[in-house]
């Protein structure tokens, strides 16, 4: 399996050959095609819509809305958006893919069944190949710690990032649904390729059994189902399977984080920690990270000895642009 481990150090990764899947919108309900593509040093991870000819970049600054999923879009055509992007990037984030374009021809990633695994599992298939070139720096490095909030209190929600000094990213959550099968839980991973297929791809998304009907009226989740969702009522976890770890929340919402920081448009090397942290949070965390350049900085490949300022890091990305 070529995905498996990471290839040359210093050396951007995409993937060998085009592979693809069908499903349906988790919260569209639609049927939905979906291709991964390779894609030259630099271009990071784009999302293609073929039935409206419209690329959009998987950065943080696109996203467009964090309600039960992470939605990009262009802020010059709000009707053009991709949804529920979050699984498909920590499958290529924790797989080491750099470069690849997401070609589907509807407004939302398909589900499957409901974690990252199917996506891992794709990229294995068609296996990964080390680029020529450096493209768009290799890392994005912490350099002072950033914290956002929401609430006050011992049940505010909050998500942070500080430096480590490491070169991967760190991350530590805690989730707390009181009276419920879910509970409290917590977990902390280094994610390397090898761990994030261990600890994070298979858990599976889940919601509350009391809020389905209120999901479906609100025009959300209508592709819900027990075949891609962990569905909690009180006590219970109604899927006839039942878990597949016992602390498979934690490590679902753990993956979204992974996911929403892939947005950053390279690695992140620091530490994420938080607690109740969902994708709002997690947006508004890269959004304060990049709002001061003290924050941060770029680090190219390892083949060069110094870090890219950066402004210069933010001049090398490219815009959203049609495709024919």
């Amino acid at each position: 399996m070529d995905g498996y481990f990471p290839l040359e150090t210093g050396r951007r990764r995409t993937l060998k050959a085009a592979i693809g899947c069908v499903g349906i919108g988790l919260h569209s309900g639609k049927r939905v095609s979906l291709t991964l593509r390779p894609a030259e040093a630099g271009a990071g991870i784009r999302f293609r819509r073929t039935d409206l000819g419209i690329e959009i970049p998987a950065l943080y600054d696109h996203v467009v809305d964090t309600r039960l999923c992470t939605a990009l879009g262009l802020a010059e055509a709000p009707e053009v958006r991709v949804g529920t992007v979050e699984h498909v990037m920590a499958a290529l984030a924790g797989c080491g893919v750099d470069d690849a374009i997401v070609e589907l021809d509807g407004p939302e990633v398909p589900i499957l069944d409901g974690s990252a695994a199917p996506f891992v599992f794709l990229i294995d298939c068609t296996g990964l190949v080390a680029q020529a070139g450096l493209g768009l720096p290799e890392a994005i490095e912490v350099l002072r710690p950033v914290r956002v909030q929401e609430g006050e209190g011992p049940n505010a929600a909050w998500a942070m990032l500080e430096p480590t000094g490491g070169d991967r990213l760190e991350a530590a959550l805690t989730i707390d649904f009181p009276g419920t099968a879910i509970g409290r839980q917590s977990l902390a991973a280094q994610i390397s390729p090898r761990e994030f297929r261990a600890e994070l791809a298979e858990a599976r998304t889940f919601t509350l059994a009391e809020e389905v009907a209120r999901l479906r009226a609100a025009g959300l989740a209508q592709g819900g189902s027990l075949a891609n969702a962990v569905v909690v009522d009180g006590p219970l976890v109604l899927n006839p399977g039942g878990l597949r770890q016992a602390d498979e929340f934690v490590r679902h919402k753990l993956l979204d984080v992974v996911g929403d920081l892939a947005l950053a448009g390279a690695p992140i090397r620091g530490r994420f920690s938080g607690h109740r942290s969902g994708h709002a949070l997690n947006n508004r965390l890269l959004r304060t990270l990049f709002a001061d350049p003290a924050n941060w900085r770029a680090v190219p490949s390892f083949t060069l000895p110094q870090a890219l300022p950066a402004a210069e890091y933010v001049a090398t990305r490219q815009p959203a642009m049609a495709v024919a």
